[in-house]
């Protein structure tokens, strides 16, 4: 049984709303994708600021995604990024019952379960547990416990903790559009789905994700996630630097950087200058090219810096043997990529979500949508896990939301083939959803 997915990646500067499905070949394919600018100031670090406004803005980008792939948003997989989230190692164990002490999958399935009932500071909830090793009895080391013999299952885990409430507010901006959110990631875990073989896991690898509002770090070592973090400072600060540093516009300041900026100082040009118009009919001012490398270059390196202290404190940093994968927005920047070569002494790949995809324009090929096209990619394997193997009716009375008569139309030319509504029930939400706004004002 095959199901096309959908998710919602709601970031700092970008709002992708993108669906998608395995073909026949076992590669992702994209069906459609709208993406629009985040509204100022209602996305925070990641952390969602103005739910009302994340909410029109996701209606812009469903709507998008919709017309283009003839399809609907009625259930979304969500990411979920912010300096709240930490990751701490726990560990747990059960007895084993069953005859002759096999170790079952429910006992694996019951041990990591468990995990979630830890006890959290008020106000946080777990968002993964991710396996590290298993203990059979004496028998240290062991991956896969399921099939051997023993009295004891004892797991160590990485538990990935956030803060309820940005969870819950994520979640809100998604419901009150009329979509159900059927899953939330952590957004490092669906960028290195996007990005990552099985071969860079196993040698050991640092992913590294420059969003808008943060930069992500996942580092993962045989295979397995071992580390991750969220450092507060991405593009926009970047951005942000040269505002203040030039005395000029936000948005003069963001098209200068993406236009013009360097991450390393000696490739700018001395004497070439960048020609602003003033405000209002003001005078225009001359902007020096090195300048604005130098400025990029600082913050940067103090990025790089960060990203140092967090590798070695991960206990992973000699081990990395794939290096670095470079991802996000960030990425783009020019130059980037032999600055932190540099600056943390390990090879840097520019990486992008197009390699794992059957067919990926330009467009969707770019390491901004990396995150984006990840959040796919784990809702399908999420889907394949919970449902691909069951009949239609068999999903039919085991999903929450079956198939509605309201939510199918008839083709006219052949009443016997039923098919979705181009829209289904979202354009009657969207209408709902702005009237609603009418009557609050």
């Amino acid at each position: 049984m095959k199901k096309i997915i959908t998710a919602i990646d709601i970031g700092t500067t970008k709002i992708v709303a993108i669906a998608g499905e395995r073909n026949a070949s076992g590669k992702i394919q994209i069906i459609s994708m709208g993406s629009v600018p985040t509204p100022k100031d209602s996305v925070s670090k990641g952390v969602v600021q103005n739910i009302e406004q994340v909410s029109k803005a996701i209606i812009e980008a469903v709507d998008i995604a919709c017309e283009k792939g003839n399809i609907t948003f009625e259930e979304a997989y969500i990411g979920i990024a912010g300096q709240h989230i930490h990751t701490r190692r726990s560990s747990h164990s059960v007895i084993i019952n069953s005859p002759e002490f096999e170790i079952l999958k429910s006992d694996v399935e019951k041990l990591q379960s468990e995990i979630y009932h830890s006890d959290l500071d008020p106000g946080e909830e777990i968002l993964h547990v991710i396996p590290q090793d298993y203990t059979v009895d004496k028998n240290f080391g062991i991956t896969k416990p399921a099939g051997m013999y023993g009295r004891k299952l004892h797991g160590n885990f990485n538990i990935i903790i956030g803060e309820s409430i940005s969870a819950k507010n994520i979640k809100r901006c998604v419901e009150r559009v009329g979509i159900t959110p059927v899953g939330i990631y952590l957004e490092p875990l669906a960028s290195s789905a996007a990005v990552l073989t099985e071969d860079e896991k196993e040698a050991g690898v640092a992913l590294i994700d420059i969003g808008g509002g943060t930069t992500d770090l996942a580092i993962y070592y045989e295979g397995i996630l071992r580390y991750t973090a969220i450092i507060p400072f991405g593009g926009d600060i970047i951005t942000s630097d040269i505002k203040k540093g030039c005395i000029i516009l936000p948005k003069v300041a963001e098209a200068i950087k993406v236009k013009h900026g360097k991450a390393l100082s000696e490739f700018a040009p001395e004497n070439s200058l960048i020609v602003v118009e003033g405000i209002n009919g003001r005078e225009s001012k001359q902007i020096s090219m090195r300048t604005i490398a130098e400025i990029i270059q600082a913050r940067v390196e103090e990025i790089c810096e960060i990203i140092d202290f967090e590798l070695t404190g991960s206990g992973y940093r000699n081990k990395l043997a794939a290096g670095i994968s470079l991802t996000g927005g960030g990425a783009l920047l020019k130059h980037i990529q032999q600055l932190m070569k540099y600056k943390l002494g390990l090879d840097v790949k520019l990486s992008r979500p197009g390699d794992n995809l059957s067919s990926a324009n330009r467009d969707i090929n770019n390491p901004k949508y990396s995150t984006a096209v990840g959040l796919l990619m784990l809702g399908i394997e999420d889907w394949e896990t919970k449902y691909a193997k069951m009949t239609p009716e068999e999903y039919q009375q085991y999903s929450e939301k079956p198939l509605k008569d309201e939510d199918i139309d008839v083709d006219e030319k052949n009443p016997k083939k039923r098919k979705r509504n181009i829209f289904g029930n979202f354009k009657q939400t969207l209408i709902e959803f702005m009237d609603d706004n009418d009557k609050e004002v």
